[in-house]
């Protein structure tokens, strides 16, 4: 597994010095991901050098650096570790609390009007609460990223990573919440224990197929929105990439012949989604009989990973198994997603050397870009549910701002993530 690597490396500062290292990570195999001069001082240059490195990688590397007449290995930076040390988000106040008045107004004895008033109107709480833009964020840490099951309190740096996104990008409030329960019905249990404080509940890195019947069951008992983000909200950008392939190569989803390998959460929920776009023939691959079978539940055909690739003008990949796609099996002028992270199942430029129209990874293709608009449009609209048409409608959108040489927009823009908001709020509007 790739994880990212940060080389704090000392150059003199004379010609070639810098090049000098570059030339012995480019030896290694290694791809530089980010370059940063920290600071130049007494005729040296202090550097900080970011790769992606797995278990398997040479670490005399570090030696060969270190051997160079003009450059000296220092050691490894801090910088992920410090970026997460002490959380990622804080709670503030929306308020100055800055004279008595103030306090006697939000806390006792005014608020008890508010309380009064939310009793006897229970939907008051929408407008006197931060219910309405607050977000549980909730893991039982059985499927976190690529790295598997590794229990809720190792999954926290992801909930809190949402969390943080939910705010930057959205203005809505995420609140990490940690299970430690893998049974479908108890875990159902604490959700409807605690749903009260929240607008909506956004379900993050449950396994398969326990998570199927728990976003289920929740959505059935609650008049709220649920979203199971592995399923749903990586299918929503999955669709809005393929409108951009589709526009590319003058080819409707529709009419697309488009595989899916693996078919746990993600792979589901994509098919789902495309099935309910109009695709009408989805091959799809797993290992699991299981999962095969409720991919011909949705209407797609069981094949293997060779059939899939011969067969199919898309190819989405969402397995976690680095390196499955063989470079060979890439058919020319295919469309090729692979979308597990850290590590694709093919690399992108592979796919490309190899004929394929299009590549791209997780990087690019990231849930992301939906969660945020998703969450918030939904809110707005004081939406029931998540439905079909909000999905679809947040993927049109996405399509949409994407620039001409991109399948998707820039991640980090908030005039997308609004964007998407007010197709989804327009979306859920029309069900009214």
């Amino acid at each position: 597994m790739k994880i990212p690597e940060i080389l704090m490396v000392e150059t003199v500062q004379q010609p070639g010095s810098l090049a000098s290292v570059l030339q012995v990570i480019a030896d290694a195999g290694l791809v530089i991901q980010h370059l940063h001069s920290l600071k130049r001082e007494q005729g040296r240059t202090l550097w900080e050098i970011t790769l992606e490195m797995d278990e398997s990688a040479d670490q005399s590397l570090y030696q060969r650096i270190d051997q160079l007449p003009n450059a000296r290995f220092v050691g490894k930076s801090d910088r992920v570790f410090n970026r997460h040390r002490g959380g990622k988000l804080r709670l503030s106040a929306s308020l100055p609390i800055n004279t008595q008045q103030v306090l006697r107004d939000i806390y006792t004895p005014g608020v008890a009007r508010v309380c009064l008033a939310i009793r006897d109107r229970p939907e008051a709480a929408w407008e006197y609460t931060s219910l309405g833009r607050t977000v549980a964020v909730i893991t039982n840490g059985t499927a976190v990223l690529g790295l598997g099951d590794i229990g809720p309190l190792a999954g926290l740096p992801v909930m809190e990573g949402k969390a943080a996104l939910f705010a930057s990008l959205a203005g809505i409030n995420g609140v990490p919440i940690l299970l430690d329960d893998k049974d479908p019905a108890r875990v159902v249990a604490a959700v409807m224990a605690i749903e009260k404080s929240f607008g909506a509940i956004q379900l993050e890195d449950f396994a398969a197929p326990e998570c199927f019947e728990i976003e289920a069951e929740l959505r059935r008992r609650l008049a709220k929105p649920v979203l199971h983000d592995d399923q749903h909200g990586t299918a929503v950008v999955v669709l809005a990439a393929l409108h951009g392939v589709a526009r590319r190569v003058g080819r409707r989803i529709e009419d697309s012949v488009i595989g899916q390998i693996g078919l746990g959460a993600a792979g589901l929920g994509i098919v789902r989604l495309l099935r309910a776009q109009g695709a009408s023939r989805i091959l799809g691959a797993d290992r699991s009989a299981a999962a095969l079978e409720r991919l011909e539940a949705l209407g797609g055909q069981r094949a293997t990973l060779e059939e899939v690739m011969a067969q199919c003008d898309i190819v989405v990949a969402t397995t976690g198994v680095r390196g499955l796609i063989r470079p060979e099996l890439v058919r020319r002028g295919q469309a090729i997603l692979a979308l597990s992270n850290p590590d694709p199942e093919i690399e992108p430029v592979l796919a490309l050397e190899r004929g394929a129209a299009f590549a791209a990874d997780g990087k690019g293709i990231n849930n992301v870009l939906g969660f945020p608009g998703l969450f918030k449009g939904a809110l707005e609209a004081r939406a029931t549910r998540f439905t079909d048409r909000m999905l679809m409608a947040a993927a049109r959108s996405l399509a949409d701002l994407a620039p001409a040489e991109d399948l998707v927009p820039d991640a980090l823009d908030p005039a997308v993530h609004a964007a998407v908001a007010a197709a989804v709020r327009a979306a859920a509007s029309d069900l009214s």
